[in-house]
């Protein structure tokens, strides 16, 4: 059955894949604010769906848009996310992802179902598997204070409104298409400008990398599956139950690459906030909505090595030309 589908930050990371999930079987609105251009789609796929230049800041501007849209599902994926500028510029994370989420949850229709992407970084650090039912609250940085407080208006609006909705706790997506400088796509941008070294931070902290496919084929079965009760919030995990180190990751890029690289190591990048070890159990998400991980953190890799497919901002920022990423020989 055909849905009416709205995707915040559509033209994100995860979020363009999502559309492109979706845009030849449903209805599908993006609500982005193009901080990296509306090339992030290819000319023929502007036709297939309905892009709206919209800042989630805007109440006015979100109301209106869903107003004329009426979706059944709204996935709210649009968010600052890059930990060090949340950090830097704390009120703009909040205006973005505490103000936005308030914005689109008072513009709902109560019929629709609401998915929100939170984070693994509102746990509190604990060397087991982060479990929904019984892991610690408890988040260390910015980013993950306004994930926790995102996650509880999507809570308090969803039983003064009637919404069903879910919160998905998404972990470390690594892949194709990244939109921010985050550790691996900058690394494999330095490596393809002929870069042989590199100065990392810490070099133990271990974390869950999904890949960027499983994670926006996660988003659209938490979308589409299951049975969510008007004025019910289902939380769930969205990772692969598995932890990689910066220095085992750096490993796998070697040997995909075949390029050698040597890291230092550089204290001034080490985060005073990184926490030893952050991973999903996965269960939940299986159980409620029939999604499982098809892909490998060595998939992710290898993937992110052969079509690095940066935006062209974030090429622009680690100092690459886009016309650059060729440079050196893909993997087989």
């Amino acid at each position: 059955m055909s849905e009416r589908i709205c995707i915040t930050g559509g033209a994100g990371f995860v979020g363009r894949l999502l559309a492109r999930e979706f845009y030849n079987r449903h209805d599908v609105l993006v609500l982005d604010r193009l901080d990296f251009g509306i090339n992030r789609f290819r000319p023929e796929e502007l036709s297939r769906f309905e892009l709206s230049r919209t800042d989630l800041r805007d109440a006015a501007g979100v109301a209106a848009a869903l107003d004329r849209f009426a979706p059944d599902v709204i996935v709210h994926l649009a968010a600052a996310h890059f930990i060090p500028l949340c950090e830097r510029a704390p009120g703009s994370a909040v205006e973005t992802n505490v103000v936005g989420t308030a914005n689109l949850l008072m513009a709902c229709p109560p019929n629709c179902r609401f998915v929100f992407a939170s984070s693994g970084a509102v746990y509190a650090p604990s060397q087991a598997l982060h479990d929904e039912s019984r892991s610690e609250i408890g988040p260390r940085e910015v980013y993950g204070f306004t994930k926790l407080q995102g996650e509880q208006y999507v809570r308090y609006f969803a039983k003064l409104r009637g919404i069903a909705s879910v919160v998905v706790r998404l972990f470390n997506v690594v892949g194709p298409g990244e939109t921010n400088p985050h550790l691996l796509p900058e690394i494999v941008a330095q490596m393809k400008s002929g870069h042989t070294q590199v100065a990392l931070g810490n070099l133990w902290p271990k974390r869950d990398y999904i890949h960027v496919h499983d994670a926006a084929a996660g988003f659209a079965a938490v979308a589409l599956n299951g049975t969510v009760q008007a004025g019910e919030t289902v939380t769930v995990n969205l990772g692969t139950a598995k932890q990689y180190s910066v220095e085992e990751m750096i490993a796998k890029l070697r040997s995909v690459s075949g390029y050698p690289l040597a890291v230092r190591h550089d204290p001034g990048r080490a985060r005073a906030v990184d926490r030893p070890f952050l991973g999903a159990v996965i269960k939940e998400i299986w159980s409620r909505f029939g999604w499982a991980p098809r892909l490998t953190v060595d998939d992710a890799i290898r993937d992110l090595w052969r079509d690095p497919d940066l935006s062209d901002d974030l090429a622009e920022r680690l100092g690459l030309a886009p016309s650059a990423m060729s440079l050196l020989p893909s993997c087989a």
